[in-house]
């Protein structure tokens, strides 16, 4: 089933409200812990940053230290509710690695995701077969990854796009993106169909930036990245930048301001969908034409004697 909404978001939320309220009280993080008797800051410390999974009876306190008014505490126990959820969100998101854990996370409930990237299809529109060889390259780089677990992943956060209500999601590709790559043909093929296919929905757009596609002022994105919006507009917007080793989360209001923009300027420069859906049915089409065989030599001439002559 897909999953509700995450439980990383609405920690981020509590975080971000509780920090509010305190600095509305103008209470520092020590005056806070020592009226709560807690042993550190780093406790509420981490609450506020949305880093640790809150106990409601912590957040029940921390609303009594800050007087919150009776309808503005009810909302924030809902809140703090979904950001306590542990357990059974384990179980949904199964074996799955931590960085991927951490893409499943945030599409959960999203009412929009953009994607930008420069070189692969992005893990939402992967076949099981690109994902496999996808997931292993990687793993040439990280000796800790279970390809076949990753590969389950994949498609526990592929739910997202067929829940009731699914996000508006948009891939922005490099036009490099559509070049096989080294992928295997018979794999590549089911991968440009799947992409066919998913452009297709109402839901999902998919759209290529050409080689000589120029954004406002030739800005360039650095690395791949994901952007995240909520139904609810308090939950705060995230970009997710991908690089190597690891994700960068993005929260700030600054931060994702900046994606927001380049995402705009990007949108600007791509191909349209319907020429981008276009352009992919045609490199289908070509992948579907069988290649003509490579010529070979012609057999050499048998030897014959000399002293018979041919009829005439």
């Amino acid at each position: 089933m897909p999953l509700s909404t995450s439980p990383v978001v609405r920690r981020a939320r509590l975080g971000a409200e509780l920090r509010r309220l305190r600095r509305r009280q103008a209470l520092t993080l020590e005056q806070v812990c020592g009226r709560l008797g807690w042993a550190s800051t780093s406790k509420l410390s981490r609450i506020e940053l949305g880093q640790s999974r809150p106990d409601l009876a912590d957040v029940l306190d921390l609303l009594d230290v800050y007087e919150v008014p009776p309808g503005q505490r009810d909302e924030l126990i809902v809140i703090a509710r979904d950001a306590a959820t542990g357990r059974g969100w384990s179980r949904a998101l199964g074996e799955m690695g931590e960085r991927q854990r951490a893409y499943a996370e945030l599409e959960a409930g999203a009412a929009r995701i953009v994607e930008y990237q420069p070189a692969v299809v992005p893990g939402l529109l992967q076949t099981p077969a690109y994902a496999r060889l996808r997931v292993a390259a990687g793993a040439l780089l990280h000796d800790d990854v279970d390809v076949e677990a990753d590969v389950r992943g994949r498609a526990v956060r592929q739910e997202a796009l067929r829940r009731s209500d699914p996000p508006h999601y948009i891939a922005l590709l490099d036009e490099r993106v559509c070049e096989p790559g080294g992928v295997p043909a018979d794999a590549w093929r089911d991968q440009l169909r799947h992409l066919v296919a998913l452009a297709d929905r109402p839901h999902v757009t998919i759209r290529l930036l050409s080689r000589d596609a120029v954004p406002h002022g030739g800005v360039h994105p650095l690395t791949a990245f994901s952007y995240y919006a909520y139904p609810d507009p308090a939950d705060p917007r995230t970009v997710l930048v991908e690089t190597l080793t690891t994700d960068l989360r993005l929260v700030a209001e600054a931060d994702v301001a900046r994606y927001e923009r380049l995402v705009e300027w990007l949108l600007a420069a791509a191909l349209p969908a319907e020429e981008t859906a276009e352009l992919l049915a045609r490199r289908l089409g070509s992948a579907l034409v069988p290649r003509p065989r490579e010529p070979r030599d012609p057999p050499l001439p048998e030897p014959r004697d000399a002293a018979v002559s041919e009829p005439h």
